[in-house]
């Protein structure tokens, strides 16, 4: 809930975007901690990464999008996907690409004030003056894109491409490429596996847990550092459960199930994270921006997100 304050703060350092996420069994409602943070600031890019079309009707998007463009002018994207723990967390899995690709279609043609075909009707956003941006709604559109047929989505309907930890490559992506990375500025002289850091980054390195055994299965997070660790106790959940149990404290901290495999999983924790020390995260970034990177979306965690800002701030060379 005080993710409007910082968002504002990560103004007065330099930053250029904050991105929400779209996960409402686990996060604050996504568009009303946009509009509070709308009110915060006056520069810095404000959006959803990424939304989950099968969380709301293409007109309830539509209609956010066009009230957060009139409280934020020129300041307002969005990205939209197929959905990680947004549905993963509720016992779903990832929609289809026909789908998303679908569901862009139709709210693009809302945005642009046109008539839509949606689930047999004709829609249409109706909205007198004074009750959102006025139509057309010029608001780009990213595609959190994760493979083959995620970056097609976005070769054809996309303004850009938002991924998470690793860069996706395509020749025909568009040229506006979001990574999100996790991670912390180490302390000089810092052990990459300290309590601070576990706090800071350790729930970034969960995550790519949790994706790989939902993706890939049981055997390819077994050959993970404290992988069969994790594994043992996540399926002494009962099953009926477990998908709650997997995601629980997404991106925000270790659950259990991390912190009984942390002491062998942290070994990858400047693999897996943006961990290092200044000159190394300078490299890796450097190393991000020649592969085709043109916007590093980092989120902070662990008990000082204002430090994390400021020494990621540092090191990106923000003012």
């Amino acid at each position: 809930m005080e993710t409007p304050d910082w968002i504002a703060e990560a103004e007065r350092l330099g930053y250029r975007r904050a991105w929400c996420y779209d996960s409402p069994a686990l996060y604050p409602d996504v568009w009303m901690i946009l509009a509070l943070a709308a009110e915060r600031t006056t520069e810095i890019g404000l959006g959803p990464a990424v939304l989950v079309p099968s969380l709301r009707d293409p007109m309830v998007n539509a209609a956010a999008i066009a009230s957060l463009a009139e409280l934020a002018p020129g300041r307002v994207a969005a990205a939209i996907g197929a959905g990680f723990t947004g549905r993963m967390v509720l016992g779903r899995r990832p929609m289809k690409w026909a789908e998303v690709a679908a569901y862009v279609r139709v709210l693009r043609a809302l945005l642009r004030g046109e008539t839509a075909d949606w689930e047999g009707s004709t829609v249409a956003m109706l909205h007198p003056s004074g009750y959102g941006a006025a139509r057309p709604v010029d608001v780009p559109i990213l595609i959190g894109a994760d493979g083959p047929k995620g970056m097609a989505v976005a070769a054809e309907l996309g303004d850009g491409v938002f991924s998470a930890r690793r860069p996706q490559r395509a020749d025909n992506a568009p040229a506006w490429r979001a990574l999100l990375q996790f991670g912390t500025v180490l302390d000089e002289g810092e052990d990459p596996g300290s309590p601070r850091v576990a706090a800071a980054a350790g729930q970034g390195l969960a995550t790519a847990y949790h994706a790989i055994y939902e993706r890939k299965g049981a055997a390819a997070v077994d050959r993970l550092p404290g992988g069969r660790t994790w594994r043992h106790v996540t399926e002494a959940i009962p099953r009926q459960t477990r998908h709650m149990a997997i995601h629980e404290g997404h991106l925000i901290e270790m659950n259990e199930r991390d912190r009984a495999a942390w002491d062998e999983a942290r070994a990858l924790v400047s693999t897996y994270t943006l961990t290092g020390t200044p000159a190394q995260l300078r490299e890796r970034l450097a190393e991000l921006e020649a592969a085709g990177m043109t916007e590093i979306a980092y989120q902070p965690a662990g008990p000082d997100i204002g430090r994390e800002l400021r020494a990621f701030a540092k090191v990106a060379g923000l003012s």
